[in-house]
């Protein structure tokens, strides 16, 4: 059995063989109805899924595309039961509402995903479920918890300015008062961090960012290493009736075969990048956990295996119209909301969203990078003309006033 888990990836979910040939990608296999031999097969198989084996028994329940995704993405969690939903935030809904009840309280670090704080307002809260933010980096955790507060929710490293929490010491915290541990494994996808290892008892993933790879899939996972809560989240899964097509199952099978060697080139291309940034005159700090003048730094080299392609800077001086007018001035780096494929991207950070963060404490614009595959010189020789078009933006305004 190889060890590392490069190879591991390469060959989860391999079609075995069948008179005497396989393929070498697993098949599309679509289908809404499954058929049964017999009766006593019909039964056979409700049994066996009573029992916890993932066997289809219509459609929605995926077939033998579904279950090599779902092998891959518990290996690279390093889990032994991964469901797939039809994006990241269907995962992370899917997680709150199998493992909690009206009445429960949830204390979650105040750097997430910003849909999580709408998921709450417009449902969890009308469902009877309370949330306490926290600042990993300040808060006396164990001080916040409640009689009934039931799970802590976090994102490492977090949303927008990648945040590095202390997933081993949240975790201990969290056993000694019997709490679940969920978190938000995006950024890391597995391969360059496993949170299930560090002590979490879910790891939550949006496939549709590293995993896929292409911009082309919206999908996400949840990934468990324990028999009572995987039963749980199955169960909900079911009711739900959560659901993605054999056709995306195969697309995120196909970018998790060469996560490796696109993560590592993400890395490469995206720390020169930070490198140029943390140089230049008008950047006042450089969010990139690789870097040594990163706060979170020394966990990161601690608990992760790598970065990937996100970084985030605040300008050194004010003016959301000079940096509109960076962000357009861009060539390689299209304007969009999302990450984790091949090409660069750019969006400015919305200051509400920075507002919600303990972590920030500047005063100035701040933009998100996603730094793809191109070449890393082009990219940095392009965010240099960009600041020029910021100077030339203030230039124009102050001649104005």
């Amino acid at each position: 059995m190889p060890k590392h888990i490069d190879t591991r990836l390469l060959h989860a979910g391999t079609p075995p063989f069948h008179d005497k040939t396989a393929p070498v990608n697993t098949p599309v296999v679509r289908t809404s109805t499954v058929r049964f031999e017999s009766t006593a097969a019909y039964e056979e198989i409700y049994r066996r899924r009573a029992k916890g084996e993932a066997l289809p028994t219509y459609g929605r329940q995926g077939m033998a595309t579904h279950r090599a995704l779902e092998e891959a993405i518990a290996l690279l969690e390093g889990g032994s039961d991964a469901l797939l939903t039809p994006s990241g935030l269907a995962a992370i809904s899917l997680t709150f509402l199998a493992l909690l009840a009206p009445g429960d309280h949830v204390l979650v670090a105040d750097n997430v995903y910003a849909p999580v704080r709408r998921l709450h307002k417009d449902l969890l809260q009308r469902l009877g479920i309370s949330f306490t933010y926290f600042s990993a980096g300040k808060d006396d955790l164990e001080a916040l918890i409640a009689p009934n507060t039931k799970m802590i929710y976090a994102e490492s490293p977090g949303s927008l300015l990648y945040e590095i929490l202390d997933m081993p010491r949240i975790s201990a915290i969290a056993k000694r008062h019997g709490l679940i541990v969920a978190t938000d494994n995006t950024w890391g996808s597995g391969y360059l961090y496993r949170p299930l290892a560090l002590g979490a008892d879910v790891s939550i993933i949006a496939s549709t960012k590293y995993i896929s790879g292409h911009s082309d899939v919206m999908q996400g996972a949840v990934v468990v290493n324990d028999a009572a809560l995987a039963k749980k989240i199955y169960a909900a899964h079911e009711s739900i009736g959560l659901s993605i097509s054999a056709d995306d199952a195969y697309l995120a099978l196909r970018g998790v075969r060469t996560m490796p060697v696109r993560l590592a080139q993400h890395q490469r291309n995206a720390l020169q990048v930070a490198q140029f940034l943390e140089q230049h005159p008008m950047v006042r700090k450089v969010f990139h956990p690789a870097l040594p003048s990163d706060a979170g730094h020394a966990v990161w080299l601690r608990d992760f295996d790598g970065a990937n392609g996100l970084v985030s800077f605040e300008f050194g001086r004010p003016g959301v119209g000079a940096a509109r007018a960076f962000v357009d001035a861009l060539q390689f780096f299209s304007l969009g909301a999302s990450w984790g494929g091949y090409e660069s991207l750019v969006q400015i950070i919305e200051p509400a969203r920075l507002a919600e963060q303990s972590y920030w404490n500047g005063a100035n614009p701040a933009v998100r990078l996603h730094v793809g595959l191109e070449s890393a010189p082009d990219l940095i020789e392009d965010l240099a003309q960009a600041f020029k078009a910021f100077e030339a933006f203030e230039s124009k305004e102050q001649q104005q006033q």
